[in-house]
Formats: C-alpha cells, structure tokens, sequence
C-alpha cells in the first residue's frame, strides 16, 4: 500500500490508542499479566494493518497482534507494538450449498454465533466459552470434547494472511500447505491472519445428560464412557472423590428450560466466590467447599437447547445442572489456568497418578489445597504441526486456581507438580495456558514437525517482526533460565516477568 507519508500518519493517528487511555495498558482477562506497548493499534481494514506493519519494521519493532485477551499466560503480550483486532469482525461470505464461511479474524464466536444462526449454520464443536476472537481458536489449536472431533482449528479450510515482508497470501492444503498447517496453530508467529475460511454445518440441537460417579468408577470404564457420546466431559472433584459426567449427543427433542436463579446466580457464583475467599486464609476450607459443591452437583440433570449453549458451560449463558459446571465455566471468575493433552492411552494411568498425589496432598497437614474441579475433556487426533493433538487421540485435563473478586491466590507449586506428573505420561502443554517453557530439545520430541515450523517461520518472517517475547521463549528457546516461570511469590503476586526489559508483570505485583 502506497500513501503519502503525511496521509498515513494521519491514518496511524487516528488508530492509535491515546497513551492516556487505559485501554494503552493491556490486561489479559484472566488478570494474570498485564504489558504497556509502546503503541496499540486498532485498524478497521486490511490496508490499516498493512500501515501499521511498515511502521513496524520502519521502527525495528515486534509487532503483536491479539484479540480479546483470553488467553491466562503472557501469549499475548509485548512491550513493543500491538494490534488488536477486535474491529476486524465482519462475516464476508456464506456458502450454503458447500457449508463454509468466510469470517474476519477478529470476530468473537459469541458474534459469530448470531451471523451462523441468520442462515440457519452453526460451528460442528466448541470449548466451554465463546469469548474469544476465531484468530485466536485457529493460531492456538484450541478445543472442544468429543473423541472424533479434533481441534477446532481442523475445521479451517483456508486462510488469508499478511506477511512480514507486506504481502497477502492464502493458504490452504492444497495452496502453500506447509504456510497453512504451521498458521493453524502458529501463535502468531507466521503472520496476521486476516480472514478465515471455516467449514461449518446446518444449525442443530443437542442433548447434555449429566450423572454422578465415583473416580474409580470413571477409570475402570474409561474408555467405554468416552466413546459413549459424541462428546463427553468430566469435572473431577479430587476432595470427594467424585467426578461429574456429561454426555451430549444431537437431538430433535423439545428444549429443556434452564435452573432456577437461586442455583444458577446466587449459589453457583456467590455462596462459591465468597467460599473461595475465605479459603485465601483458611486453607482446609478449599477442601470443604468442594465436598459442598459436589453434594450440590449430586444430582441428575438434562438439559436440550441450540448446540453452542450446550458446548458454552457458563454461568451467564446457561446452567445445565446446579453450581459445578458454572463454577469451573472459565468466564466466571478471573484465574491463573493450566491445561495438559496427555496420549488417550494413557490418561487413565496419568490420572490415577493425579488422584495419588491429590490423596497424599490431603492427608498432608501442610499439604496443598487446590481448587476445583479438573476438568477432562477429548479431542480426536490432528495433523497440524504444533498442535498438541498432533497424531493422537487426546484426553486434555486442566486446572484453576480462582482469583475471587480478583485477589491474588498461590498457584505456582500446584501447576509445576501437576505439570511434572502429565509430563511423565507424555502430556504436551496447551499453548494459550500457562507453563513454564520447554527447551528446543524437548519441543522436537513432543512435535515431529517442530524443526518444520521453524523452517517455515524463519522462512516467511526471517526478521521477526511478528515473533514477540513469548514465542521467543516458548517456541524457540530464547532467554530460558533455570526456574524460569516458577520465581516470583507463590502467594501470586509476581510472576517472575516484571524484571524483564519488556515489561510484561502481573497486575497485582505493585
């Protein structure tokens, strides 16, 4: 794009976040990690991307580009330019007869949903939220649950990019797919992507059936519950040695109302926020209160209404059986989070050591009492290159330690230990979560076409203009130091970060 260099700093201008707006400040939405850009930028077009990208590389800076801010780790953060997409968010095709659309990178899945729904579409499988831009599911592999439905991020058939030297190309299998299987999860380190083409189907109902099991009841059947539905979950309570099964097939069944809003809004959020609290000083009340939130979550419940209410386990948008699955929705309460995609094969031996550990922490006096529940759900096997459920089928089980009204809680030994145990069951990290990084190394034995996503970013982005500090550290190794995400305090205010030239800190080290 050629302007007159006054023209186009009139442009830049006008899409620059004033420096004394708060919005100059960015804050992930889990706040765990805040950064100040040098400049965030908020372009409205595809040439305004292009400006702010010579900029970029007039200037010598990164340039990050992010969405909403979903993700509870550092993924997004910068101390040099950031470009938010948020106002790239237009629906611009919809085929009917070959059940794609063609989407703007920046548009949430919430929004998405209600273009879908106007002609009768919907997304084939979703993960507990739709907050998050598509740019944001498609660069981190992010997931659903159902053992024949791999990431979301399979379900793109195309992408259009801007590259580092100012190009647009797309991208697909059968166009520059070596370009298109690292983009789909390549963390942003491949270029902006800018539209997305996704394969979608007619709109549909499902059905969510949820009952209560022992834990050893869930691993002696194991494999039998997971390939009892299209998608199933679980939400393990370790304190009561219960797990919480949900079963979700399609439907034509009349829908199903929700729960009253005494469970959904006053027990489900306030009774368990202010529980939470407590257990910030009183340790042994964590255990508590999950044997109370597991006696509230005893019971049967059915649920049947338009597939992304059901995919979506939050609070605000529906409760499908009382407290437990709106307690642990991730859009309920700020929270440090982390996520592990262990072999299916072996999950029932990982989470019996999980259980173990869990057991002997409880019969500790001094022992952790963490959050809950674990929350376990399933992808089939991908072939995208850094995606954790590259060549296997997958059992993924994360964590939480809730901020309750956004207080500092510990979290950094839980995670390492939790961390150590899905790392001997050949467990790979979920990128948008936290975890300390990996060396080149140990990235080349977990992804078989690790040294091809370099190749494949060095290759298109040889100057690094779109590789910000976290894909430096996390992907190509850079700046690793013992200890490296596991300093700073474990009452969870510092985060190890705030000594960097960068300035990436968490919001409550002040």
């Amino acid at each position: 794009m050629s302007l007159p260099r006054q023209t186009s700093d009139d442009i830049l201008a006008a899409i620059t976040v004033p420096s004394s707006s708060p919005r100059a400040t960015f804050i992930n939405w889990g706040r765990t990690f805040s950064c100040r850009p040098l400049a965030i930028f908020e372009p409205e077009n595809e040439e305004q991307c292009e400006l702010v990208l010579d900029l970029a590389k007039r200037e010598k800076r990164v340039l990050r580009a992010v969405g909403v801010g979903h993700s509870p780790s550092d993924l997004a953060c910068t101390g040099d330019f950031m470009l938010r997409t948020t106002k790239l968010n237009r629906l611009l095709e919809v085929n009917l007869e070959k059940l794609y659309v063609v989407v703007q990178a920046g548009i949430t899945l919430t929004d998405l949903h209600v273009e879908l729904a106007k002609h009768g579409l919907a997304m084939r499988n979703l993960g507990s939220i739709s907050d998050q831009t598509l740019g944001g599911i498609v660069t981190t592999a992010s997931h659903g649950s159902g053992i024949t439905y791999p990431v979301m991020s399979a379900d793109v058939s195309a992408l259009t990019l801007l590259l580092a030297d100012g190009s647009r190309v797309r991208c697909s299998r059968d166009e520059r797919r070596d370009l298109f299987l690292a983009t789909l999860c390549g963390l942003g380190a491949t270029g902006l992507i800018l539209t997305i083409q996704l394969q979608v189907e007619r709109a549909f109902w499902l059905k969510d059936e949820q009952c209560s099991r022992t834990f050893d009841d869930l691993i002696e059947n194991f494999d039998e519950i997971v390939r009892s539905a299209e998608h199933v979950r679980f939400w393990w309570i370790a304190a009561s040695h219960t797990v919480k099964c949900s079963v979700v097939n399609r439907t034509t069944e009349p829908k199903r109302p929700l729960i009253p809003w005494f469970w959904r809004s006053l027990m489900a959020f306030h009774v368990v926020q202010f529980l939470l609290f407590l257990g910030r000083y009183l340790p042994y009340l964590n255990t508590l209160t999950g044997r109370f939130v597991a006696w509230l979550a005893s019971k049967p419940v059915t649920l049947i209404d338009d597939s992304h209410t059901i995919f979506n386990v939050e609070c605000r948008v529906r409760a499908c059986f009382p407290v437990l699955p709106s307690l642990f929705a991730p859009s309920i309460y700020p929270q440090h989070t982390t996520e592990f995609a262990l072999p299916l094969a072996l999950a029932p031996t990982c989470l019996r050591a999980l259980g173990a550990w869990m057991d002997a922490e409880a019969l500790n006096p001094a022992g952790l009492r963490p959050h809950f529940p674990f929350e376990i759900r399933f992808s089939g096997g991908d072939d995208i290159w850094l995606s954790p459920g590259y060549g296997r089928d997958t059992c993924w089980v994360g964590i939480a330690q809730y901020k309750p009204y956004t207080l500092p809680v510990p979290y950094r030994t839980l995670f390492a230990k939790f961390a150590a145990i899905c790392l001997a069951h050949q467990g790979r990290p979920h990128w948008a979560k936290a975890h300390a990084p990996l060396s080149p190394e140990a990235l080349r034995g977990m992804y078989p076409r690790y040294d091809d996503f370099v190749r494949v970013v060095k290759g298109v982005d040889g100057e690094g203009v779109w590789r910000n500090e976290y894909v430096r550290r996390q992907v190509f190794g850079e700046g690793i130091t013992d200890g490296e995400l596991e300093g700073g305090r474990e009452d969870g205010k510092g985060v190890g970060l705030e000594e960097r030239r960068f300035r990436i800190r968490d919001v409550y080290t002040e």
